[in-house]
């Protein structure tokens, strides 16, 4: 195994750390605390900065125009991308681009045409849609969104909750009941947010920063058949195949503000004296960092180790998930033990590691809670009839 960055590798970690440092924290001077989104002038400037560096849409394929770089990069820049207040989930406060809607690369050349296309080109915005007030964790026993065919149509009638950006889309993905319970019986289909029956609820706020989501209701919603984005009842395995690699990415974006949280834990013990010594010097303080250097250190293994599996086309579902699981949960240490470090001041929003501690308890839930990871593994460890 070579550990070791390649020379493309070592430039691409090196420019974007650099312009973490050079563009995004000076800018973060003059916004809120719980900022996420930058003054246009300023995020038009940074795109084109981007688009010059050759980096913008880093999820996006690059058949679709993206860079076509490979997973094990893509978690390298991951973590410098969100060593900065707003990191963990508003990376660079989005001018790197994102993936769109990642399913929609498997839609027929129609569907792209209609949907996929605009909205990598930015004229369009869509959203995502698969968990339900019935749950989360095991979203294809928990659907309840029911989708019958009338003709050329689907008729759909149901509820999901906590979707990004439902109240700002032009269309989205959903999933819906077709067939039986269980997986077999998930149909994909893309709905337009001004059909008639198409209903943003109300809005969700939570612990992320000035975020929030929206509850959507389908109240015979109808939906052409050209909707359908691959086989009717086959849809659950559009949506899981995504759902697993997009685990590791998400690890290494939590790795990155352990990170710093890191250094500024070692930065403050060095310069904080108390009783006429450096805190630095406090055994509790040493074990504390050294702690979290462990942590650092396991996580951005194992979910180098996911990605490295997953470009070399191997079984990654167990490695996505362990890197996912110890990740969200080290990183969530590493915060925690640096704000103690810091003390009182580690407590105030003159610092970012409050808001990092808040959101990263999140990341224990979302995209599968930790317990869920843990059956990935224990099913694929131990298989047979226990699973």
């Amino acid at each position: 195994m070579d550990l070791q960055l390649s020379d493309e590798q070592t430039m691409l970690v090196e420019s974007v750390r650099r312009f973490v440092v050079d563009e995004i924290v000076p800018l973060e001077t003059g916004l809120d605390p719980d900022a996420d989104e930058l003054d246009p002038a300023d995020r038009d400037r940074l795109v084109a900065k981007v688009r010059a560096m050759g980096l913008y849409g880093l999820d996006i394929p690059a058949e679709f125009g993206g860079p076509g770089i490979d997973l094990v990069t893509r978690c390298l820049l991951a973590v410098e991308m969100s060593q900065h207040r707003a990191g963990l989930y508003a990376p660079c406060y989005g001018v790197f681009g994102g993936a769109g809607l990642a399913q929609l690369y498997d839609a027929n050349d129609d569907q792209k045409q209609r949907y996929l296309y605009p909205l990598l080109r930015g004229e369009r915005e869509g959203f995502f849609a698969l968990t339900e007030p019935s749950g989360g964790s095991d979203p294809a026993r928990a659907i309840r969104t029911t989708a019958y065919r009338d003709g050329d149509e689907w008729v759909l009638n149901g509820t999901k909750l906590y979707i990004s950006g439902a109240d700002r889309a032009d269309f989205g993905i959903t999933f819906a009941r077709t067939g039986d319970a269980g997986r077999e019986g998930i149909t994909c289909f893309i709905v337009d947010a001004d059909a008639p029956g198409f209903h943003v609820r109300r809005v969700v706020h939570s612990l992320r920063s000035a975020h929030y989501a929206t509850e959507i209701e389908y109240d015979n919603l109808r939906v052409p058949h050209r909707n359908v984005v691959g086989e009717v009842n086959g849809g659950f395995q559009i949506a899981n195949d995504r759902l697993s690699r997009n685990r590791i990415p998400y690890a290494a974006g939590c790795i990155g503000v352990a990170v710093k949280a890191q250094e500024m834990a070692i930065a403050w013990a060095r310069e904080r004296e108390t009783f006429g010594a450096p805190l630095a010097t406090r055994q509790a303080v040493q074990w504390m960092i050294v702690d979290n250097e462990i942590d650092i250190r396991q996580a951005r293994w194992l979910t180098l180790d996911a990605a490295a599996r997953a470009d070399r086309g191997e079984p990654f579902r167990t490695a996505a998930a362990m890197a996912k699981l110890v990740a969200t949960e080290a990183a969530g240490r590493v915060v925690d033990r640096s704000m103690q470090i810091h003390g009182g001041a580690g407590m105030t929003k003159d610092l970012p590691l409050e808001r990092w501690y808040r959101e990263l308890r999140i990341r224990r839930i979302g995209e599968g809670p930790s317990e869920v990871q843990r059956i990935i593994m224990a099913r694929d460890l131990i298989g047979g009839s226990f699973k």
